[in-house]
């Protein structure tokens, strides 16, 4: 029986990727860098099991090439991106982990599961996931766009925050909406989700319609906002993003009204 497997490799924030394969991964025998690291399993990628491993500095291996997370995106396509991904996060998870943050002594990682448990105090640590809205307000042919002092220049998206606890994601939606740019909103209705490695998120979208009320940014949160109508858009974020997804489908529908875009990762 072979004992290669995928490794997704990671030093300084880069991941080590073979641009122009079919895999994009790198292949290898198991025990090849089991002593580069701990290894987190991430399942199959494929066909063949697939570890990520946090290293000092990345072996040398002929045509790999050392790239941010973002870029792995345009070099093997969102199953990559979604995949690498959860390479990150796990290993950020396992990284900021290693000791107990209620008593302060060195955890253990739970076999069969992604835990970090500790063995004085038994608190145990799951992966963090931060779930945040996203929405995209229509005001008869025209949507919201604006403009976080965060983003890229130009660059203009759908409105966006991170739910709060004891909240829904629909009561996230509304609070959002009025706290960013003092408007009211109707007709919520789901598009889609997608994990956002950067570091934590989980990006749930919508769409909803215009209700009341006048723009008033939040100048903490929103630099510049307004209605834009499709011949009048500025720049929009990466194609990557679930906000770009967001916007695109609600360019090709008079209605606004788009199924649910479900992606599976085999």
């Amino acid at each position: 029986m072979s004992n290669r497997c995928y490794w997704i490799m990671r030093c300084d924030q880069h991941l080590l990727v073979l641009p122009g394969s079919d895999h994009l991964f790198l292949q290898d025998d198991v025990s090849e860098f089991a002593a580069a690291g701990a290894a987190v399993p991430l399942g199959e990628w494929r066909g063949c099991s697939c570890y990520a491993v946090e290293v000092d500095r990345f072996p040398a291996v002929a045509g790999a090439e050392a790239v941010p997370l973002r870029l792995v995106h345009g070099l093997g396509g969102e199953a990559a991106f979604a995949f690498a991904g959860r390479a990150v996060q796990l290993l950020d998870w396992q990284r900021n982990h290693r000791f107990c943050g209620h008593c302060g002594t060195a955890t253990e990682r739970l076999a069969g599961e992604y835990a970090m448990r500790c063995p004085a105090c038994e608190l145990i640590v799951y992966p963090r996931i931060s779930p945040a809205m996203m929405v995209l307000i229509r005001k008869g042919e025209k949507l919201l766009l604006a403009r976080s002092p965060h983003f890229k220049a130009g660059v203009f998206s759908a409105l966006a925050g991170f739910v709060e606890p004891g909240e829904t994601v629909e009561q996230c939606v509304v609070r959002e909406v009025r706290e960013e740019v003092g408007l009211e909103i109707a007709n919520l209705r789901y598009f889609a989700s997608q994990p956002w490695p950067f570091p934590n998120s989980l990006m749930i979208a919508f769409f909803a319609d215009y209700a009341g009320g006048q723009i008033t940014p939040d100048p903490r949160e929103i630099e510049v906002a307004g209605w834009y109508a499709a011949d009048e858009l500025p720049t929009l974020p990466d194609p990557l993003s679930l906000a770009r997804k967001l916007i695109e489908a609600a360019l090709a529908s008079d209605d606004a009204v788009v199924p649910p875009r479900v992606s599976l990762v085999s």
